[in-house]
Formats: structure tokens, C-alpha cells, sequence
């Protein structure tokens, strides 16, 4: 993470060329793209392809930022606007997104791009903005310190991989093996998404919809990708949806069946995706975000994978205090036994419309 902000601070720009901020224009996607693939501070979620999927699935107005230096592209920041009800009206880069905030070649862009990210949220009358940086930027905002990231740089052989795991963790990974599961590439989302539904209900959380993950898959084609593990009678027992990014898998979006328990199909699962990265000569496995005090925080650190703190910073414009919009938060958890009791079909039925306000 210092290695990002170091960049950033000492990057050589030109100092004759006169830099502005304009909105995102239809036939920019091209040049985006460009940027983001070689920008060092810019992820997966920077890509383009974003934007059309909050606006066309989940109806969020997107407010994407270009900042331009002699007719060149030197930063973005997506933003995403999300009206509700319920949670709230605000300005995020980038809900439903594990990293956001400005991709940018040095300070001046980034700050030139918040600058303009904040004159939006005011004049959209949002609550809030938020951008989900991955370092500090702003350090005078008010900052969310719940969650962490989980990276680490991948041996080039796999077999250093796995002695790299601690033992315990790693002895649930040899019990996946021991149990004749077997892991296949998916054409389609639908066995993920039947594990990943069943497993939101359960933990009582609302599900995106079917139609979401498959237009995902649509959009970024050979860079997502859903890894399936099956039991030796062939049922699906646990899948991930990962994402890639130059020399860098994600998973991202994952479900289990209650059977994966007992398998240890979920050890299994990452490990074979991790073996798999090995093999395509990947460099970083970033196990993505995770809340501190939660299962998932502890799963990822079995791994020995060490936690990095998200700096998600919040310019906050209607409110005193950082938005709690999440299942750590005392009020929700009555909302939260209720959905579990509710009928799956009915939980698949209205998830999707309560989950995309959530971000």
C-alpha cells in the first residue's frame, strides 16, 4: 500500500500542460480502459465496463471523472449515486466494489479529481461521498476503519504455495483433496449463483440477482471467470467468482452448500484457485475485503495472509458521522433474523431490490 502512494507522490509531470476535469463521454470507454490497464494506483474496479452495469442492472446514475493533461488521459475516478430510502442518498466510488477512488498518474490529478468528486456531491445534495481508496488521500476526512484487505505475492511453484499455508489451514486443504473433490471451469453462472443465494439466505444477508452475476460475466469476459468444486457424486458444492487483473486474481462473489462444511470444500476452493493462478503465472492472490471482528477476517488470516487496512474516506455533507450501512451494525440485527426465516423464493424474489441499495 506505500508502494501506491509513494508512486503517486513521486511521480515526474509536466508542469507547462494545463490539467481539467471533464464528465466521461459516450466513445471514451477505449481510452479508460488504456489508462486504467496501465495506471499503477488503478484495480479491477476501475474498469469501464462498471458503469453500464450500475446504470443498467442496479439504476444507479454513474458520475464517471476524467482528468486530462495535454489531451491525455492522467486520471479517473468513478462515482456511482445511490438513492434510497432506506440507506440513504450519497456519492460512492464505487458501491458494491471492494476498491474505488481516483486512478491517477500523480498528486495534483488526484487531488484535482476529488476536488471535482466533492463540488458533485454538493451539488447533488447527497448525504455523503465516499471513495474507497486503499490508502489515505485525504487525511482531514472522517474515515471508515472497519475493514482490511487480505494480499499476498504468490510463489512461482505451487507445491511452495501450499507449504506456505499454515499448517492447520493447510491440513483442511489436504481433507478437500482426501475427499475426491474435484474443481471445473463454468460456462455459466447458474451453479454459482444457486450456492452463492443459498448461502446469502443463511447468513441472512440480501442476494444480488441472477441476472446481475450474468451480466458481470458478459462484461468482462475472459476476466472473470467461476471456479466450481463438486463432491466425487458430482453435485456442487461450493463456487467463486473471481476476477483478473493483469497479474492479480480476485475472488470476489462466493456460496457453498451446507455440505461444504464437512468436505472442507471451501478450503479446497480457494486453494485450487490459488493453484490455478500458480499455473497461469499470476504474482498476486488478493483474498479481497473483509469486516474486523467477523469469520471471514479470521478464515483469511488462517491462511496467513496478513490484514492491510482500507482508508475509506468520507466527505461528509448532510450527517455528523460515517455511514454504518452494514451487518455489524446492532440495528439490523432483528432485520437480519427475519430474512433468514424467510421463504427462499421470496428472499430471491426481493433481495436483489433491498442488496442494491446497500452498495
Amino acid at each position: 500500500m506505500e508502494a501506491i502512494a509513494d508512486s503517486l507522490a513521486t511521480a515526474a509531470r509536466p508542469s507547462t500542460a494545463q490539467l481539467r476535469v471533464r464528465a466521461f463521454a459516450s466513445g471514451d470507454e477505449g481510452r479508460w480502459d488504456a489508462f486504467v490497464d496501465a495506471c499503477p494506483t488503478a484495480t479491477f474496479f476501475h474498469r469501464a465496463g462498471w458503469r453500464a452495469l450500475f446504470e443498467d442492472v442496479l439504476r444507479h446514475r454513474c458520475h464517471y471523472l476524467i482528468a486530462e493533461r495535454g489531451g491525455a488521459i492522467a486520471g479517473v475516478l468513478p462515482l456511482a449515486e445511490v438513492k434510497s430510502r432506506m440507506f440513504g442518498h450519497s456519492l460512492a466510488s464505487l458501491p458494491h466494489c471492494v476498491y474505488g477512488g481516483p486512478a491517477a498518474s500523480d498528486v495534483e490529478v488526484a487531488n484535482a479529481l476529488i476536488d471535482a468528486a466533492a463540488d458533485l456531491a454538493h451539488n447533488l445534495r447527497v448525504n455523503h461521498l465516499e471513495l474507497r481508496n486503499r490508502t489515505a488521500l485525504r487525511p482531514a476526512w472522517p474515515r471508515q476503519d472497519l475493514y482490511v484487505t487480505f494480499r499476498r505475492t504468490l510463489a512461482a511453484d505451487a507445491e511452495a504455495n501450499l507449504l506456505a499455508i499454515p499448517r492447520k489451514q493447510r491440513a483442511m486443504v489436504r481433507k478437500g483433496m482426501a475427499r475426491g473433490l474435484a474443481s471445473s471451469i463454468d460456462s455459466t453462472t447458474d451453479r454459482f449463483f444457486d450456492l452463492y443465494a443459498d448461502n446469502m439466505h443463511r447468513h441472512g444477508t440480501p442476494p444480488m440477482s441472477r441476472r446481475w452475476f450474468e451480466r458481470v460475466a458478459d462484461a468482462f469476459g475472459g476476466a472473470c471467470e467461476v471456479l466450481t468444486i463438486s463432491d466425487p457424486a458430482g453435485n456442487p458444492v461450493s463456487s467463486v467468482m473471481s476476477f483478473y487483473f493483469r497479474d492479480e486474481v480476485l475472488p470476489y462473489y462466493a456460496g457453498d452448500a451446507v455440505a461444504a462444511r464437512e468436505l472442507a470444500a471451501n478450503d479446497f476452493k480457494y486453494w485450487e484457485l490459488m493453484r490455478r493462478a500458480c499455473e497461469r503465472g499470476l504474482k498476486v492472490f488478493d483474498y479481497g475485503r473483509s469486516k474486523r471482528g467477523t469469520g471471514s477476517f479470521d478464515f483469511k488470516k488462517n491462511w496467513g495472509f496478513e490484514p492491510t487496512p482500507l482508508a475509506y474516506e468520507y466527505c461528509l455533507l448532510n450527517g455528523s458521522e460515517v455511514p454504518q450501512n452494514n451487518p455489524l451494525n446492532p440495528k439490523y440485527r432483528a432485520l437480519i433474523a427475519t430474512w433468514r426465516r424467510l421463504p427462499r423464493p421470496l428472499v430471491d424474489m426481493i433481495g436483489p431490490w433491498v442488496a442494491r441499495n446497500l452498495g
